[in-house]
């Protein structure tokens, strides 16, 4: 990609699309986009914000309505999830552009790096990228690195939006995904894998992605908790394993002596003879396995054990991970990204180490993924909520296109209030805003918890205002 070009991004302002247009910026391409959120910004104050943003990098925006592209010499740049109705894919193919997706455009600029690093897994990738890219800079080896997540270790006044970060060495640490398959299309020096569960593919598909990703790296950093990647590890030739976990003790790197804290957690780390402390200031022990295998990664490159578990000391987190809002009227409220049963369930997991109730606002993030895992739904939340905790649910997120509604968040109150936990549905999100402040009390958190859509942020600032 030596070749100056010019990309036209759809949706640019999305979590995946905008670092990409951050890199693509910087490596010294022409970079405009559309979004189909530019005519709602009224209602969208943390989207208008990105939007303001953008612009002031110098990018230009357009309606998502086909009229940015104008010239055969732009390349479209889509998500999987963009049909091909929308007016940009019309507009590309009226003047014979070339269309790519994301991840294409990503593999590439990836798979030039001599240095690779590549976190896929179904839960915790984008917190084990932030990790593994923030222990390379602070042991000097300046990497870029792509998330899917603003790291708040990158946050600075001109980039309040940083998901990604260019460096100058040839090292390159990137989240890749599964759910549209796109993971097969990077080729890593080091992969990690943190675990393999039921999302938005059958496990069999996923048992094959995963293989084929790992099978094709010189290192494979897997975790020995899971039982899925235990089973992978079992597979491949030992030489080219890092091992992880928090109870096996033939794990290359093990965790000991966990001790939540109100703001994170500590741990000591045991690697063979060696032993270092950290303490995250993240919370739970799914944090713990991720930075167990951002470690794992950062060894693979070699850096120094302690000097990883130090720089994990002054690790910062991620946007909308458990997320701390704000306490107002002796009520909490937290954002989080958690949008499967395995996120869920160690979100709830690490905010009951703290005495207090716990009143959720799921919003799934498709009709597609409830259909497919709403069993899993009902028994995560029947597990994992307390009998006073109390479970409320909108709709899932909706931005256009051809859906099955054939599951709604209906069926999945009603299958965890059968189970004998509070759950209740509304089919518009601001009734759920009004039932979480009518039924908050002192000591209570209220946790607003879904993907996809940006403006749950700016809902759940909206909530702490009122108390």
């Amino acid at each position: 990609m030596n070749r100056k070009r010019h990309y036209f991004l759809c949706g640019i302002g999305g979590s995946g699309m905008l670092p990409l247009a951050l890199i693509l910026q910087a490596k010294g391409h022409e970079v405009e986009g559309s979004d189909r959120m530019l005519d709602r910004t009224h209602d969208q104050g943390g989207t208008a914000k990105k939007f303001d943003f953008i612009r002031r990098r110098g990018i230009a925006l357009h309606p998502q309505d086909g009229s940015g592209l104008t010239s055969k010499a732009q390349i479209l740049v889509t998500s999987a999830a963009v049909e091909d109705s929308v007016p940009d894919v019309q507009a590309a193919l009226r003047l014979g552009a070339r269309r790519q997706s994301r991840a294409e455009v990503l593999a590439e600029l990836f798979n030039a790096a001599p240095r690779s690093i590549a976190v896929g897994g179904t839960s915790g990738k984008s917190t084990t990228t932030a990790m593994a890219g923030w222990i390379l800079c602070r042991a000097g080896r300046d990497p870029t690195i792509i998330n899917g997540a603003v790291m708040k270790n990158f946050i600075s006044p001109d980039v309040p939006f940083a998901g990604s970060l260019l460096g100058q060495s040839d090292r390159f640490v990137a989240e890749v995904d599964e759910s549209d398959g796109s993971i097969a299309l990077f080729s890593p020096r080091v992969a990690v894998l943190n675990n393999i569960a039921l999302d938005h593919k059958s496990m069999a598909e996923l048992r094959r992605l995963f293989g084929d990703f790992a099978a094709k790296a010189e290192t494979v950093v897997l975790n020995l908790d899971n039982g899925e990647t235990a089973a992978l590890a079992a597979g491949l030739p030992r030489e080219k394993l890092i091992t992880y976990s928090l109870a096996a003790p033939e794990a290359d790197l093990l965790a000991r002596d966990l001790r939540p804290q109100p703001d994170g957690i500590d741990f000591e780390i045991r690697e063979g003879d060696e032993t270092a402390r950290v303490a995250l200031k993240v919370p739970g022990a799914h944090n713990v396995a991720n930075a167990l295998a951002a470690v794992a990664a950062a060894r693979a490159d070699g850096v120094d054990l302690a000097d990883a578990a130090a720089a994990l000391g002054s690790f910062a987190g991620l946007r909308r991970r458990l997320e701390l809002v704000g306490t107002a009227g002796g009520v909490t409220v937290i954002d989080d990204f958690a949008h499967n049963p395995d996120k869920i369930q160690a979100s709830l997991s690490s905010l009951h180490d703290f005495p207090g109730r716990l009143l959720v606002m799921f919003q799934p993030h498709g009709f597609g993924p409830l259909r497919l895992m709403k069993d899993a739904f009902i028994d995560c939340f029947a597990r994992n909520l307390r009998p006073d905790d109390l479970l409320i649910m909108p709709d899932p997120v909706y931005f256009g296109g051809t859906v099955e509604r054939s599951v709604t968040s209906r069926d999945i109150v009603e299958g965890v209030a059968a189970k004998g936990r509070r759950a209740v549905a509304f089919a518009e999100r601001p009734a759920c805003g009004e039932a979480l402040l009518k039924e908050a009390r002192p000591g209570d958190r209220i946790v607003v918890m879904g993907a996809r859509d940006d403006s749950l942020a700016t809902f759940a600032a909206g909530l702490l205002a009122h108390f």
